[in-house]
């Protein structure tokens, strides 16, 4: 394969001999790309193997023409980047198997052409590759962002379990810091509780709540009031004398909240709760 000698004089006068290169020699540069993906990564050529063709298609394709977009290029990079963020694999080994294109396509054009014109063309082989490679790393970092945030939520959901305790009564044990997401959390968990097991009184028990202050009080308090719209008695337990001395102190009125020290007194009332509203059903 020859390319003339005269100099490039446009960007796709450039693309030409690389376009050339994966058009005759696509088997043999994904070979190549494959084997330098195993030694800058070690590992992943079985990703390779599935999605090289795809993507050398579509960057011949890209580079055949002076429209040629690298949008199809990316979108396949982009879906292999993400999909190995998601698998848990580090950002070095997905960028190194991309990052390996470029050294397996600048082997492939050593040959071409006078110096000046190897120089020029590598030069736009390696800017093609490096802005095919950020766009992938971008998406490789909002892929782990999502997988990130996945697992922030699941752990929220974890750590504010809302269990049935007893007939018609639901508890909700808080342990750590209440922040308002988690506070949301909680009243969404505690509401949908009450409507699945037709509750009619719920605890939230505050014994591992470390800190009380006044936007956790709201935070209570805007519960408390949620639960009663759904027709339940909400019953705040595991208020300890430090706690309950802050609050004061703080000015938070709690005045119109059922309160017990710990859960097992929130139990025995709103056992008795429940009995009391069976006691006037049967009565009526």
């Amino acid at each position: 394969m020859r390319v003339p000698q005269e100099q490039f004089q446009s960007p796709q006068e450039m693309r030409t001999p690389i376009a050339a290169v994966l058009t005759d020699r696509g088997p043999q540069l994904l070979e190549a790309w494959i084997a330098r993906g195993e030694r800058l990564a070690g590992g992943g050529a079985e990703d390779l193997q599935r999605d090289g063709t795809a993507v050398l298609e579509a960057l011949r394709t890209a580079v055949s023409t002076d429209e040629g977009s690298l949008e199809p290029v990316s979108r396949l990079l982009n879906d292999f980047s993400t999909r190995r963020s998601r698998r848990g694999d580090r950002p070095a080994e997905t960028a190194g198997l991309i990052l390996a294109l470029r050294e397996a396509l600048l082997t492939e054009l050593a040959g071409i052409g006078d110096p000046d014109q190897r120089y020029a063309v590598a030069r736009e082989a390696g800017r093609l590759v490096d802005e095919l490679a950020l766009g992938s790393f971008d998406s490789f970092m909002a892929g782990r962002e999502d997988v990130i945030s996945q697992q922030g939520e699941q752990l929220l959901e974890l750590s504010t379990p809302v269990v049935r305790v007893w007939d018609r009564v639901v508890a909700a044990p808080l342990v750590g810091t209440l922040d308002s997401a988690r506070a949301q959390v909680v009243m969404e968990s505690l509401l949908q509780a009450i409507s699945d097991d037709g509750a009619l009184v719920a605890i939230l028990d505050i014994t591992g709540v470390p800190t009380v202050d006044t936007l956790v009080a709201q935070h209570l308090l805007k519960t408390v009031a949620a639960t009663r719209l759904m027709g339940a008695d909400c019953i705040v337990s595991g208020i300890a004398p430090q706690t309950a001395t802050t609050m004061v102190q703080l000015g938070i009125d709690l005045s119109e909240v059922t309160t017990r020290s710990t859960l097992a007194d929130a139990l025995v009332l709103a056992i008795a709760r429940v009995e009391a509203h069976a006691t006037r059903s049967r009565r009526s």
